[in-house]
């Protein structure tokens, strides 16, 4: 047997191997950033289906005569601001969590001191339609909650998929990036106070 052959074997072996690492480390880390953009993209869908919602409702309260106005008009503000802000799946980073998180927090709020404003009108509280509506934007609250949850989870996978040894090697060359979860607002941890 030829001398040259054995090396050059050896190096082509070796090559394969270190070939279908980088590979299968690249193909996961790419499968896995993809459902960061997927799960990403149901967050805001949820949102979207809420922002869809609150001209629904705004229009009916709209509907009694002696409402209160400035409710109204936090609401519509804080949805204008909370639609303005857009955030690109491919390059998420903190700041912009946070600035869209900002956004949808001040939707909450508003929507908040609606409905707590609401409870002075029972015959607002007994239409249907505002029943309705109301129903639907719990609703939506869950489901946020849960697209934040399913998003966190995805976020933790491809975190630690492109953190673990020797993955990190292969990810790091590649330009893999950690994703930021989506944290709880300031001031989350206090309880609400409730006023009547």
């Amino acid at each position: 047997m030829k001398k040259w052959l054995i090396p050059t074997v050896i190096i082509v072996v070796v090559a394969i191997i270190i070939y279908s690492l980088t590979a299968g480390v690249n193909n996961t880390a790419v499968e896995l950033e993809e459902g960061v953009k997927q799960t990403w993209a149901n967050v805001e869908t949820s949102y979207q289906r809420r922002s869809d919602l609150i001209p629904n409702l705004v229009n009916t309260v709209k509907g009694a005569a002696d409402f209160e106005r400035g409710a109204l008009t936090d609401v519509i503000e804080a949805r204008a601001k909370a639609t303005s802000v857009n955030v690109n799946a491919d390059d998420l980073d903190p700041q912009q969590i946070q600035q869209f998180q900002q956004a949808q927090g001040g939707v909450s709020s508003a929507l908040s001191r609606l409905l707590v404003t609401v409870e002075r009108y029972p015959q607002l509280r007994a239409n249907q339609n505002f029943q309705q509506l109301q129903s639907q934007l719990e609703g939506t609250e869950n489901r946020i909650s849960v697209a934040r949850t399913r998003y966190n989870e995805s976020v933790r996978e491809y975190n630690t998929y492109i953190r673990k040894f020797p993955n990190n090697i292969f990810t790091g060359m590649f330009g893999f990036e950690r994703k930021p979860p989506f944290a709880a607002e300031a001031g989350a941890e206090n309880a609400p106070e409730v006023e009547f």
